[in-house]
């Protein structure tokens, strides 16, 4: 029976197990019935190595609920970022990485073949030649080693690139690397050169930092790969059972919501034609299809559609108006409407009576904008519009919230 280690090959399953206790948390042994009880106690134990005094315990009379409990606003360095320096090695991943290196460390450019010569007179170790050209090619890609043709045969050498260097040669450049560690663009690269550097990051601490986002990370780049090259993609996304595939749609942009801080996807659905937004966190993986041949026309339609976007959906794929009429004072809230003003989007503001304010709004979701308008509770004197179903909602869930809270007794 193999041990527990907290290195990892499939990166998906962590990150799964992550999102369950960081995202949704609470859960006890038995509610994870995905793999055995055996696989999610060596995923705790590798949460906790990681995560340390992040894990939270609660009794409960199921049993004991595990989660990840964070104040992003009061912490330096996304713990989360530890996930992705679990990735397991096999014995000639670690050898190759210090052979190659000290080969080519005196700054010599050598062939494939010099490679495994050298490494054979200075090591006695002989490697596969496809297995040292995969080294390689990785360490290529990842800016490691420098190559380049001369005729038809390949070069190799070290980049001279160093971190320290870099960093010290450039003012500013490690405050701005410190800043960028954090932020949803460069976060775990950021990290990444600061600890190869062997620094922290004792400047900045960001009040609204949606750390889980690191998360999502890993499925951001094949996205924006996609939308540049106009193709479907297949989304997969986690389910308790099982994954659900939406089939494929056609990427289009990557939303942020300003109320909640998750992220989205928002894509043309060809089997149901219209546009639609499904949250990262939700994805497992990305596959990409064949090139879209009218994806020139259908972004044309996802611009003038944008402009009746409330938030972040399209999902009813039909614009739909709804006005709100708010009771505001004037003299002392005047913070209320100039909210109102910003938050809008592409309504429109109307002063109709001493204190009472109209707002008239066109959207692609209906209850995006219910949503929104319950911010204001107390402040709403009527809602009406064109669909029904939301408008009642609505009205259900205000009696649910004013007889919950004693508003029916006298």
């Amino acid at each position: 029976m193999g041990g527990f280690s907290e290195l990892i090959k499939n990166f998906d399953k962590t990150r799964d197990y992550i999102r369950d206790f960081f995202i949704y948390g609470f859960k006890v042994r038995n509610d994870f019935d995905r793999k055995s009880l055996r696989t999610y106690d060596d995923e705790k134990r590798r949460i906790e190595s990681w995560f340390g005094d992040y894990v939270k315990y609660d009794r409960s009379e199921r049993g004991q609920k595990v989660s990840i409990n964070v104040d992003s606003g009061s912490i330096s360095e996304n713990p989360l970022y530890q996930a992705y320096r679990s990735k397991s090695f096999t014995d000639n991943d670690i050898k190759l990485h210090f052979f190659i290196i000290d080969v080519l460390y005196n700054g010599e450019t050598l062939t494939l073949k010099e490679i495994i010569e050298e490494t054979d007179k200075n090591y006695n170790q002989i490697f596969d030649v496809q297995t040292i050209r995969n080294k390689l090619k990785e360490y290529v890609q990842e800016g490691i080693v420098i190559t380049e043709k001369k005729g038809k045969t390949a070069y190799f050498r070290l980049s001279t690139d160093r971190v320290n260097e870099c960093l010290h040669n450039y003012e500013g450049l490690t405050d701005a690397v410190k800043f960028f560690s954090e932020t949803q663009e460069f976060g775990i690269v950021g990290n990444s050169i600061l600890e190869s550097a062997r620094l922290k990051n004792d400047l900045f601490v960001m009040k609204h930092n949606y750390i889980v986002h690191t998360l999502e990370d890993i499925i951001i780049p094949e996205i924006i790969s996609a939308i540049e090259q106009k193709k479907y993609i297949s989304l997969i996304s986690f389910k308790v059972n099982k994954a659900n595939n939406f089939g494929y749609i056609v990427p289009m942009k990557i939303f942020s919501s300003l109320q909640t801080g998750r992220r989205y996807i928002v894509g043309y659905i060809p089997t149901i034609n219209c546009f639609h937004s499904f949250r990262l966190d939700f994805i497992r993986t990305i596959k990409t299809g064949n090139i879209c041949e009218k994806y020139d026309i259908i972004y044309e339609k996802f611009s003038q559609d944008l402009n009746y976007c409330f938030g972040v959906s399209f999902s009813s794929g039909k614009i739909e108006t709804t006005v709100i009429t708010f009771c505001i004072d004037e003299k002392h809230e005047k913070f209320v409407i100039d909210r109102l003003k910003r938050e809008k989007g592409n309504g429109v503001l109307e002063k109709t009576d001493d204190n009472l304010f109209r707002l008239t709004v066109k959207a692609c979701d209906s209850f995006a904008v219910m949503q929104w308008v319950k911010s204001f509770t107390g402040r709403i004197v009527s809602v009406t519009g064109d669909n029904k179903q939301a408008i009642k909602r609505f009205y259900s869930d205000i009696n649910k919230m004013y007889n919950m809270y004693g508003g029916g007794e006298k």
